[in-house]
């Protein structure tokens, strides 16, 4: 008898321990489904990112996409030739001899979103 009992507990406490994951996982893969929305490009228009366009505060235009490079305007090594073309299209300049081809998979990391044409 005792071992029925300890075998009725046992499968209980295990049965709790499967179910209630389980009864969470749905609101789990909500977050997630809305974080991935959330981290989804945005569109900007030329002049929204045009706004951006100082020091503090630096985005630029690559090849039609918008980069957020206001963390990176001091650790520049060209100087203030990034300020250049804050807030504006710095396709040309980005693409120049001067850059290193390392630079090409660094500016993904400053990615915020897609120019509206």
């Amino acid at each position: 008898m005792d071992v029925l009992v300890v075998t009725l507990i046992l499968g209980f406490v295990l049965g709790v321990l499967f179910v209630i994951p389980r009864l969470r996982k749905p609101n789990h893969d909500k977050m997630l489904q809305s974080n991935v929305i959330a981290k989804a490009p945005k569109s900007y228009t030329k002049e929204e990112v045009s706004l951006h366009n100082k020091r503090t505060d630096c985005w630029i235009i690559i090849k039609e996409k918008v980069y957020d490079v206001t963390s990176y305007v001091e650790e520049h090594p060209g100087g203030d030739a990034i300020l250049a073309h804050a807030g504006d299209d710095s396709t040309e300049g980005f693409f120049g001899p001067q850059h290193a081809t390392r630079v090409f998979d660094m500016i993904e990391d400053f990615y915020v979103g897609d120019l509206v044409k």
